[in-house]
């Protein structure tokens, strides 16, 4: 019944935008309310999209009648039921006022298109101050970040390792045959088993067990493991630790209670035990940066640990400052409103830093597999903080596959076969006036990373003449007859190049 009333009155991802404008839906996003209840007093309010909007959104109380006029099967005793929202009385005068926040959701992962409503504890911007430490937080941006970049091929056994409201489970119900979510949360649980329930057609369910990181699955076998873990560094050892927990408290949404990035390490070398051959496990994480190692080498040597294929992508990097600022903010502590808390934590997290000569935090996507024939094949750390054309989840798997099948190509094999180049794929050239021949050519890639090779002008021509026609070694040859070189030394030269390009997806094998 919920479900047919909020589909029905327009509150939907659109249907608020339309209602409130660009400018305002903007605004909203970033936590600021103003615009919004501008646009809503313009609307004069009687919209059943406005009423909801106020109410859930902005954490402000509406009238009863006007609840009842926005959800006519559930009404506003319906709402109370289902803990959504908590009334004054029974006249239409009364009010209601909310005690969860349930906002349209709207996303495009690899699968396409998704369209839904997700319940959980109000925020911020609803209360007006610091969350609870058992706060549920909804789809933020790091949920959305993982829904985009996991890989949605259709496959059996899907676990979601911390799932909080749900917003993994849900994703994955869409091309799995069976998704079973954890979390240590029975709060969060909660949350997830009732958007399940409003979100999920009717017979279908998500498996919810509450316990700690791989505890409720032990000896079982996933062919996908997904997860958003708690991954926030956050002070826990010593007077430092001593002084966050004073300050602010414990989220159980983001502190895993495991000192610096220890959480990270141990999802990323223990995940194998749950992956069936072949099985992938996505996951967000924080690492630090630690004077005199390199990342790549502090995570690679999880990755080593972890005895998996494994795929790092650095997407940003914050110095201890920045990390600091951002996550006492995050729970709703500002310097404005409780200056000595702020201090007291901010303090203390740049001590705990500086003991262990951290530098910068680093986030990111980690992608690991369990090879079928237990040969490890893959090991690529790399840092890509620009851009990116999201869903990247597609872009991933056909990564992995053609990882995959140029495994199986030496270079006899990869000079006999037939390459495409990817529909996405530009050349830019770059001339001194009056010169004749270019001083550089960048080949650019328009979906995925977005990433950028400086190409010679013989990789460049091979590329742009391969359209499936002639054999990688035919063009080569054709190539080499054309600058006057030799065809072998070309070929010693182009060939590792190319099968780069193929890695990345800037050429693709003929199908």
């Amino acid at each position: 019944m919920l479900r047919a009333d909020l589909a029905g009155s327009g509150y939907h991802v659109d249907g608020v935008e339309d209602l409130l404008g660009a400018v305002a839906s903007a605004a909203l996003h970033r936590e600021q309310a103003v615009p919004a209840r501008l646009a809503l007093a313009a609307s004069g309010g009687r919209d059943p999209r406005a009423t909801l909007t106020s109410l859930f959104l902005l954490g402000d109380a509406v009238p009863r009648a006007a609840l009842d006029r926005a959800l006519p099967g559930t009404g506003a005793a319906g709402a109370e039921r289902l803990g959504l929202v908590e009334t004054s009385g029974e006249g239409d005068d009364d009010e209601a006022r909310p005690i969860a926040d349930l906002r349209p959701y709207g996303a495009t992962d690899a699968a396409g298109e998704v369209r839904w409503w997700l319940a959980s504890d109000l925020g911020e911007l609803a209360t007006g101050g610091r969350l609870s430490p058992d706060h549920v937080l909804g789809a933020g941006g790091a949920s959305l970040t993982l829904a985009q970049v996991t890989m949605r091929t259709p496959t059996g056994r899907v676990l979601d390792l911390g799932t909080g409201c749900g917003i993994q489970a849900l994703h994955a119900s869409r091309h799995a045959r069976a998704v079973v979510g954890t979390d240590i949360s029975r709060r969060a649980l909660a949350y997830a088993r009732f958007n399940a329930a409003l979100n999920l057609p009717e017979g279908e369910h998500l498996d919810l067990r509450h316990g700690s990181m791989l505890e409720p699955v032990a000896g079982e076998a996933f062919d996908l493991v997904v997860s958003n873990p708690p991954f926030v560094i956050t002070p826990r050892a010593g007077a430092a630790g001593r002084a966050v927990a004073d300050a602010l408290g414990d989220y159980e949404y983001r502190d895993g209670g495991r000192s610096g990035d220890d959480l990270v390490r141990d999802l990323i070398t223990g995940v194998g035990a749950v992956l069936a051959p072949g099985g992938v496990a996505q996951l967000l994480g924080n690492w630090e940066h630690r004077r005199g190692e390199p990342w790549e080498d502090r995570v690679g040597a999880w990755l080593d640990a972890a005895g998996l294929d494994g795929w790092v992508i650095q997407r940003e990097v914050l110095d201890p400052a920045e990390y600091a600022e951002t996550w006492i903010r995050d729970g709703g502590t500002t310097a404005e409103r409780e200056p000595a808390a702020w201090a007291a934590a901010y303090g203390a997290w740049l001590d705990d830093f500086a003991s262990r000569d951290v530098e910068a935090v680093g986030f990111g996507v980690v992608t690991l597999r369990r090879p079928v024939s237990g040969t490890l094949s893959l090991r690529r750390l790399e840092e890509h903080t620009g851009s990116v054309r999201q869903p990247l989840g597609a872009h991933l798997a056909a990564a992995l596959a053609a990882h995959d099948l140029l495994a199986g190509h030496d270079d006899a094999a990869l000079a006999g076969a037939h390459l495409v180049t990817a529909p996405d794929v530009t050349e830019e050239r770059y001339l001194t006036p009056g010169a004749a021949h270019p001083d550089v050519v960048i080949l650019r890639q328009g979906d995925g990373l977005g990433r950028a090779v400086h190409a010679s002008t013989g990789l460049a021509a091979l590329v742009g003449a391969c359209d499936g026609e002639l054999t990688v070694g035919q063009l080569v040859g054709a190539v080499a007859a054309f600058f006057e070189v030799s065809a072998d030394d070309l070929a010693a030269e182009l060939l590792p190049a190319v099968r780069g390009l193929v890695s990345d997806g800037f050429l693709v094998f003929r199908t």
